[in-house]
């Protein structure tokens, strides 16, 4: 099969590749801060919430690691959660 120039990239090996879609949709990020300074706790650990276009839902905790890069751990729990806005208490999704 013959892709367009513009999907394809190289490797770090050299081995030319396509550039092929999963799905797309939102995404949600934040962090975690102590309650009592509003300093960013953990070094900097994220989570990452992806919502498909079909509604399904994948979170992950980044863990930053070495070298500016974040391990990526599936969480799987489906609790409803909701995250400060600076300003009040917002649902996520």
């Amino acid at each position: 099969m013959k892709y367009p120039e513009e999907v394809l990239t190289k490797s770090r090996k050299g081995k030319i590749e396509v550039r092929s879609l999963i799905d797309k949709g939102k995404f949600i990020r934040y962090n975690y801060k102590d309650p009592e300074t509003g300093k960013i706790l953990e070094k900097g650990k994220l989570s990452l919430i992806i919502k498909n276009t079909k509604g399904k839902t994948e979170h992950y905790y980044m863990i930053p690691i070495k070298g500016n890069r974040y391990l990526a751990i599936p969480i799987k729990d489906k609790k409803k959660r909701k995250v400060w806005n600076s300003k009040k208490a917002i649902k996520l999704f």
